[in-house]
């Protein structure tokens, strides 16, 4: 706990209620600040039309949140957050930045106001193809004082910065993922792989869906689950139609947390084999995985991606090339012929990766 109450200003890109992964960590970073004794305020964008959401959502938080409210012109709403930022820089004695503009914001602002300022990286935003986007980013990291990365992986795409990247990795708040007095529901397949986030082509949904028919030879009653926002699911089930394997397949799109939960304990291994898309969208860590083990499902992953952060190997799950189907059926038979050992470790993974530890590097940071 700090020897003072430190005011801590959080600029984030993204934040709850809407969707997003750099929304959901800056809350849970906010949040354990406050619990730590830190005065934390974040300033977030309005995304809904009206802002009621948002408002509702804020009201119970146990910081401040500043709203830039929603225009139809986005011109409006990057000058409003700047002078958002620049107005509570003055109060702060540290800045966090999370997220492409807020990376912009704080930078620029830092210019005239010296702050003790730290970057959070996740992937997309230090991996775009745009060379001026790139470049933009670039000038921006290096007014930071201190660059913390979500893994190993995201760090290396800054690598040639020559910048002092501290790795600490995404978290979990185990707490929301108990399970006591949940009904069971029945699932479709033996066995269940699921893969939760967003449908697209980052989150690796069509490299399982291509890979189907190699994994039905061996396993003919398998069945395939996506949860998430179905944003290219249309184009993933004319490929799936295309391949034969679409009534292995079921797109439950966004879901409740309990529904979640209830498809996730029916699970028998969870799949994440993501890939980067045409734009250098990429997958930073995978809080998703964390998240099913922590009910005990382990998972398998991409290498080259921040997956690689996200699995212990052949401890927590198995980490394979993405492509390759044999090195996938090879994986799948490990998990299955040993479950129980699989299940357990992946708890106790998970477990590591608590907030309530996590948060603890960031505190000796900001001392």
């Amino acid at each position: 706990m700090p020897s003072e109450k430190k005011h801590i200003l959080i600029v984030t890109s993204e934040f709850p209620p809407q969707p997003g992964g750099i929304g959901n960590h800056a809350l849970h970073l906010a949040s354990c600040l406050s619990k730590e004794n830190y005065r934390v305020q974040v300033i977030a964008d309005q995304r809904s039309l009206t802002g009621e959401d948002e408002m509702l959502f804020d009201t119970i938080l146990p910081f401040t949140v500043v709203r830039i409210k929603r225009s139809r012109y986005r011109y409006k709403m990057y000058m409003q957050r700047i002078i958002a930022t620049n107005k509570s820089f003055k109060n702060a004695s540290h800045v966090i930045a999370t997220g492409k503009f807020s990376l912009w914001n704080v930078a620029f602002i830092s210019l005239f106001k010296k702050r003790k300022t730290l970057a959070v990286i996740h992937g997309s935003e230090v991996n775009f193809k745009s060379f001026i986007l790139k470049k933009s980013i670039d000038a921006s990291l290096k007014k930071f004082d201190k660059i913390i990365a979500v893994s190993k992986y995201t760090k290396g795409l800054i690598s040639y910065l020559h910048k002092d990247v501290v790795v600490i990795p995404n978290g979990i708040q185990l707490e929301n993922w108990n399970v006591e007095n949940l009904p069971e529901i029945v699932l479709q397949g033996n066995p269940v792989f699921t893969t939760v986030g967003r449908v697209s082509t980052r989150k690796g949904q069509l490299q399982v869906i291509k890979q189907l028919p190699m994994l039905l030879k061996k396993y003919p009653t398998l069945h395939y689950h996506c949860v998430g926002i179905p944003s290219e699911a249309s184009d993933f089930k004319e490929k799936a139609k295309a391949l034969e394997v679409e009534k292995h397949i079921t797109f439950h799109g966004s879901v409740s947390d309990t529904i979640l939960k209830q498809v996730l304990l029916k699970t028998d291994v969870f799949v994440m084999l993501s890939t980067e898309s045409k734009t250098g969208d990429v997958e930073g860590f995978g809080i998703a995985i964390l998240e099913a083990n922590a009910l005990g499902i382990p998972a398998i992953g991409s290498v080259n991606c921040g997956i690689e952060d996200a699995i212990k190997p052949n401890v927590s799950g198995i980490l394979i090339d993405g492509s390759n189907a044999e090195q996938f059926l090879q994986a799948i038979a490990t998990i299955l012929n040993s479950k129980a050992s699989f299940s357990a470790e992946a708890r106790e993974w998970a477990i590591q990766h608590d907030w309530s530890n996590v948060i603890q590097q960031y505190i000796a940071l900001l001392r």
